[in-house]
């Protein structure tokens, strides 16, 4: 189910400026089996780029303070949001019941065989698992996924066909690349889990997607 935020208006104004990549652009109508997603880093990255919320342009949010970077591509799916439904489910997994939706968009991290040499682009991405990530008292959980029609990840349809080695750089990287030099993050994976509650995540950020930014939806649609 897509959710067409800008429809007609968003439409129109893309043809002459740059869509905002979190608003602007939609999910997908097969989602949340098929995603499109828009890549903020690649693997070769050493510091880290984000989305500025507000002009949706590439920022420099910081340098990594180790020398691992990120063994996947890695970004966001548009036209999602943590807030309450997906902190509620986080919660009930954890049994963490002050645990909050970050205030973000889904994190994603799509594992291909090609070299993509630069962020600031869209892929289709098939969902097969995520990691429960907890910061604080926030969920930050991060989706894991393969490219569509990747040769070498493509035929994977669940967490389960991916070697241990890839999910455990993932962990290694998601618990350490929030570290600032002289300060410590309390940050943490609980679980690790499959297609069937990555779906579920998802739609649940759609939904709080929804109920965030209806307002502005319809807002829009009266011009």
């Amino acid at each position: 189910m897509s959710i067409s935020l800008m429809d007609p208006i968003g439409k129109l104004m893309g043809l002459r400026y740059k869509s905002h990549p979190w608003h602007g652009i939609e999910i997908g109508k097969n989602a949340p089996e098929i995603v499109v997603s828009f890549i903020e880093m690649v693997s070769t990255d050493t510091v880290k780029y984000e989305v500025d919320k507000a002009t949706g342009y590439l920022r420099l949010d910081r340098p990594q303070k180790y020398s691992n970077t990120v063994p996947a591509l890695y970004g966001f799916i548009p036209q999602t949001y943590s807030a309450e439904k997906v902190g509620a489910y986080c919660a009930e997994k954890t049994g963490r019941a002050e645990v909050k939706g970050d205030g973000d968009p889904m994190d994603i991290c799509i594992l291909t065989e090609k070299t993509i040499s630069h962020g600031d682009i869209l892929v289709m991405a098939r969902p097969i698992g995520g990691l429960r990530m907890i910061d604080g008292n926030q969920a930050d959980d991060k989706i894991i996924a393969v490219l569509e029609n990747d040769l070498v990840y493509g035929e994977y349809r669940d967490l389960e066909d991916c070697p241990a080695i890839i999910i455990e750089r993932l962990r290694h990287y998601f618990l350490t690349y929030k570290d600032l030099p002289g300060e410590k993050r309390n940050v943490e994976i609980t679980h690790v889990y499959g297609t069937e509650e990555a779906h579920e995540v998802i739609k649940r950020s759609m939904e709080d997607y929804r109920h965030k930014f209806d307002n502005l939806r319809s807002m829009l649609s009266d011009y």
